[in-house]
């Protein structure tokens, strides 16, 4: 059960006892009390689309590589750089393109750093300034939307309320992250979470000149060979990522399109919103609608005009790329072993082919297949005919085990076995070797560099007698490779049909497939699901119920506890819910079991807590309608504005769950294999969350006794 099919499911279950109708369901997807679900997610994805069309452009991390330039090798001012950087751009696009491309970048930068020994500091930063500067904006997140639609805000007047809590919550946090959540040192590694320097991997200067290609075209390196070097942490995989951070693509000119149909798109809805009430009420996705379509239409277009030069120069960057690694890494063997003194060996066999000091080097190798040479503690690992590449023999091993079809495809040859010996050792033809499969090398291989014990790898025992067992196996296993060509040959299905199509799409549209994978649809049903069972609390009368509560405590503590009443429940909401939205797999619950049952405490999220209390304060509101008893326009305003500021700033409160951002998060920084735990995620959120709530509401009471009086907010 997930975030989508759980509110679902529940849905379900109470149309099937009857608990909710079919009104309910009507009210809760086209509408009702000025709020409008499929108007607000019909603007969220078309404004979505755009946002997250500027950034597949690659202009978020190429500015995000300008904030790097500009902190330079001072790890303190970088801090602040990339703070500022993200405060300034999530204003302008919202929280979902910062956390696409910011995690990202960020989690990159802090493998290759040197000295970055724990990324904590820089990636709970960057998550809580997105979140606090997506409350800025009404179309910076769904959640606004729902405020908006509710109480009939204008955009203009939204902001204009939200701008002062807002800005002076984003300054005063800056040096309580800085000088108190992560001013320590980790726990670990006893090391600063924010170096006084930074020292990134230098890239060699023929990468430096490369040219980058279009990263949303198909990698020619398959997914899970790419994803294993990153995961392996070794040179070829920092080699890749310090090349995304400090060489990245930006295609100037669908940025500079994205840009301005995104200024023009936000100008327009501001103004139509500030001027409706003489011209009459529009909905805005009127406005953003066509402006992602324009945006789509670019991307089409563009992307089918530049669609050969892209895949083109797509190839030669890799190519280019892997050659320049290649020699890269070949410096790490030592210097009396050079690629050019190695020999051909004879196909299907394992043969000296150098020897010096009383080493010997052995290649196995063969025509169409690869060769290992192992030396000491390093390999070289290369196509057959073409120029070795040096790497470390632990990743040989492990190319070998995850890639067995690569480097033992031929039969008949047989299992290759290694065995480092001491040189004193006499070496002897009928010496017992270890002998594994090609899917099991011995990833324990290791071999002491001293100069009294030099490692001798000895020939592997090939066997060129089978018998009847190994036969059968050895034609099982043939049998089993034909049934697999027999299936790729065999008939087209729909399956088939789908894949092609989408390759064939990929490789002609990129722009648009990865801006169409990383748009938000979940939001649509789980939205959705959500206020239908907000409706169902109305129409049972438990709306009222949570209503008269509230109007009891705001009797009782005016209009400062209504801000801070509303701030601390929207906050909790946020966290809270008997329903358990989010499980982990069964791989991570194995790994880490505390993670499952805080997901089970700890499901809400800010946009259910959001449909809910706005129906709480709009309930509210009747109540004062039919008793003939006015609210004030300040403890009202004050109501809804705190409000705004808990369901944003909630995201980053107690679980990745209290918003969709969150598990976004969350899982790119798993791809990244940067974990998070639940626990370590609360603790470090926690005094954020509470010193965020506490400026922001503090700011906002003194707004509303400056600015509001305590006429009747209807008047």
């Amino acid at each position: 059960m997930n975030f989508v099919t759980a509110p679902l499911l529940a849905n379900l279950f109470l149309l099937a006892i009857s608990a909710i109708g079919r009104q309910e369901v009507y009210d809760g997807t086209v509408g009702a009390d000025n709020i409008s679900p499929i108007d607000i997610m019909a603007f969220f994805l078309s404004l979505a689309y755009i946002a997250i069309s500027i950034d597949a452009s690659g202009l978020i991390r190429w500015l995000a590589l300008k904030a790097l330039e500009k902190g330079g090798k001072n790890g303190h001012a970088l801090f602040l750089y990339l703070y500022a950087f993200f405060l300034s751009l999530g204003s302008f696009i919202g929280n979902d393109p910062i956390i696409l491309s910011g995690t990202a970048f960020l989690a990159y930068m802090t493998r290759v750093s040197e000295n970055i020994y724990n990324p904590r500091a820089w990636i709970h930063t960057q998550f809580t300034v997105a979140n606090v500067v997506s409350a800025l904006l009404v179309s910076s997140n769904p959640t606004n939307l729902v405020l908006a639609g509710a109480f009939n805000i204008k955009f203009v007047h939204y902001t204009a309320n939200m701008i002062v809590p807002v800005a002076i919550t984003a300054i005063i946090l800056f040096p309580f992250l800085r000088y108190v959540v992560f001013s320590g040192k980790d726990e670990v590694d006893k090391k600063d979470f924010i170096p006084y320097s930074i020292a990134l991997k230098e890239l060699p200067p023929a990468i430096m000149k490369l040219k980058p290609a279009n990263p949303n075209i198909t990698h020619g390196k398959s997914g899970k060979e790419e994803e294993h070097d990153k995961k392996a942490n070794n040179e070829s995989g920092k080699l890749r990522m310090a090349e995304e951070i400090m060489n990245p693509y930006l295609d100037r000119t669908s940025a500079t399109v994205g840009a301005i149909i995104m200024s023009v798109t936000l100008v327009t809805i501001l103004v139509l919103n500030a001027v409706s009430q003489s011209t009459g009420e529009h909905p805005v996705y009127w406005v953003t609608v066509p402006a992602a379509f324009v945006m789509f239409s670019w991307d089409v277009i563009y992307g089918w005009l530049k669609r050969d030069s892209w895949r083109q120069g797509f190839q030669n960057y890799q190519e280019e790329l892997d050659r320049i690694e290649q020699e890269e890494l070949g410096r790490l063997a030592p210097e009396q072993m050079q690629p050019t003194q190695m020999g051909e060996s004879d196909p299907g066999s394992l043969a000296p082919s150098h020897s010096e000091n009383g080493a010997e080097y052995h290649v196995w190798g063969g025509r169409g297949r690869d060769e290992i040479v192992a030396l000491t503690d390093y390999a070289i690992v290369t196509e057959s005919r073409q120029r070795p590449a040096l790497i470390p023999v632990h990743m040989a091993c492990d190319m070998a085990e995850h890639a067995p079809a690569r480097l033992f495809e031929s039969p008949p040859l047989s299992p290759v076995s290694m065995v480092a010996r001491h040189h004193s050792e006499p070496k002897r033809s009928d010496a017992p070797s270890i002998t594994t499969t090609p899917s099991k090398v011995d990833k324990n291989f290791s071999a002491s560099r001293s100069a009294s014990a030099r490692p001798v790898v000895e020939k592997p025992s090939i066997k060129t007698n089978f018998t009847m067992d190994e036969k059968r196996d050895r034609s099982a296993d043939d049998s089993s490779n034909d049934f697999e060509s027999r299936q790729i040959s065999g008939p087209t299905t729909l399956q088939n049909l789908i894949q092609k199509a989408f390759k064939w799409l990929q490789e002609r549209f990129p722009t648009v497939m990865v801006v169409i994978a990383n748009l938000p649809f979940p939001l649509v049903p789980f939205a959705l699901s959500m206020f239908a069972l907000v409706q169902g609390l109305v129409t049972k009368g438990w709306v009222p119920v949570f209503a008269y509560g509230w109007d009891h405590w705001v009797d009782k503590t005016g209009t400062v506890g209504a801000i801070g009443g509303m701030g601390f429940l929207s906050v909790i909401l946020c966290n809270v819910s008997t329903t358990p939205l989010e499980m982990h797999n069964s791989e991570q619950s194995r790994r880490d079991s505390n993670s499952r049952a805080s997901q089970l405490q700890f499901a809400g999220t800010n946009i259910g807590s959001a449909i809910l209390l706005s129906r709480v304060v709009q309930a509210w509101q009747e109540i004062h309608r039919q008793n003939g008893i006015p609210i004030s326009d300040r403890t009202f305003w004050a109501t809804v504005y705190s409000l705004a500021l808990g369901v944003n700033f909630g995201a980053f409160s107690a679980a990745f769950s209290a918003s969709l951002a969150g598990l976004l998060w969350r899982d790119i920084l798993q791809r990244k294999y940067i974990e998070v735990k639940p626990l370590e995620f609360a603790k470090v959120n926690l005094p954020i969350i509470s010193m965020a709530m506490a400026v922001g509401c503090a700011i906002l009471v003194a707004e509303v006794y400056i600015v509001r009086d305590n006429l009747p907010y209807d008047a």
